[in-house]
């Protein structure tokens, strides 16, 4: 039925400011820039994964309604709209302290994972992205794993 994920909707509050996070800091490349009239089209992709672009949108009309999107504002900004992004890396280390460098926070610095390295950090809005180093091969996650998760995220 479906092949792919072409668009994915990230919810900013100024399209601007994204822009710098997201092209400025991540490395991303605006992929279109068009203004509708009612509404600003405005897509990034990843130079390595041209063909997956994320929608930066401002919650509002024609989509939702002003009451509607003041709540979506409000749930944004405590950050309860739930993973925005993973994004993969060769070496989640390097990454992190290049974007350290470049002035983005972290919510959580590298980490040896079962799964592999990985860190977390909030956009200027409060999107959650975790940045993770994949291991190569099978991933083999063991109760006590899955004990000291729960327990981090208490």
């Amino acid at each position: 039925m479906f092949n792919k994920i072409t668009i994915h909707s990230v919810t900013v509050l100024d399209q601007n400011e994204a822009l710098d996070f997201y092209v400025g800091k991540l490395g991303f490349e605006v992929a279109d820039d068009v203004d509708m009239g009612f509404m600003r089209w405005l897509t990034i992709v990843l130079p390595s994964d041209p063909e997956r672009h994320i929608l930066l949108e401002v919650p509002g009309p024609p989509a939702l309604t002003e009451e509607v999107a003041a709540q979506v504002r409000e749930l944004l900004t405590k950050g309860a709209l739930g993973l925005a992004a993973i994004l993969t890396t060769d070496d989640c280390r390097k990454t992190y302290e290049e974007l350290t460098a470049k002035g983005v926070e972290f919510t959580e610095e590298p980490i040896e994972q079962p799964y592999g390295i990985d860190c977390a950090l909030r956009d200027p809005f409060g999107n959650h992205i975790r940045i993770t180093q994949p291991v190569t091969g099978p991933v083999e996650i063991t109760p006590a794993d899955i004990a000291r998760w729960a327990d981090d995220n208490v």
